[in-house]
């Protein structure tokens, strides 16, 4: 009994310094982060659901990003880059304010509470953006590239970082499968601009990749592209449809 007691003890505590641990790692209270998502807090940071809608899909009319399924280290990352301006919102030119206000456990709450959505992958509907006068990119050409490269110009496939159909690597690499039209172009573009002009100078520029990889792809890409390529993750799923035939012997 007394050995029961002494292993229940130091199963307890190691527990206890593996809660301890992930909570020094910026895990964050995902219950915590919904509150502020979906509230805001007081006159001094507004709800994140505002801007990004309540399931984190983002909206092309705003530009704002869609966040579901979202690797939860690069929210973290972005939301304390905000903070620190490492990156400048160049889109609604809120999101420094508010990454500033919120203290470090606030922001790694919100970020686990973002990492937690798991809204269906639905990206932009593009058939209704062309309607609406629009131009947009065309989608296997921008596949090719997400697949492939563009071998020519040095240009790495963008599944080499972000998995099959943008889907994420995980941790450093984003998921960009499903992703608003309008933010991977605007993105792409700012990219671009961030391989030869610093956020501090110009805050339509971004520069804050790590090692400067977006960077040294974007400066690569033209214009159409980024059309291309934007079209083509924005209607990207994380997974085949399979094969439905059966094995023939």
């Amino acid at each position: 009994m007394k050995r029961l007691m002494m292993l229940s003890a130091a199963a307890l505590l190691s527990v206890t310094a593996v809660s301890q641990s992930a909570m020094a790692e910026g895990v964050g209270d995902a219950a915590a982060g919904r509150v502020i998502f979906e509230n805001g807090i007081g006159d001094t940071v507004p709800a994140c659901a505002s801007c990004h809608g309540m399931g984190g899909m983002g909206a092309d009319d705003m530009g704002t990003p869609r966040l579901a399924y979202q690797v939860q280290k690069y929210i973290r990352k972005q939301l304390e880059d905000f903070a620190t301006s490492k990156r400048m919102d160049n889109t609604m030119y809120q999101m420094n304010d508010i990454a500033k206000a919120l203290t470090k456990e606030q922001r790694d709450n919100v970020a686990a509470y973002v990492h937690s959505l798991k809204t269906p992958f639905m990206g932009s509907d593009l058939d209704q953006m062309r309607k609406d006068g629009e131009e947009i990119g065309t989608v296997y050409k921008g596949q090719v590239i997400a697949d492939y490269g563009i071998p020519k110009r040095g240009v790495p496939a963008c599944k080499s970082c972000h998995a099959f159909h943008g889907r994420s690597a995980g941790n450093m690499f984003p998921a960009i499968g499903g992703q608003r039209y309008v933010y991977l172009k605007h993105e792409l573009e700012a990219w671009r601009l961030g391989a030869t002009t610093k956020s501090s100078d110009d805050d339509a520029a971004r520069d804050n990749d790590p090692m400067g990889l977006m960077r040294k792809v974007a400066v690569k890409l033209t214009d159409e592209d980024i059309a291309n390529v934007a079209a083509f993750l924005t209607v990207a799923r994380p997974a085949t449809a399979g094969n439905p035939s059966a094995p023939r012997r």
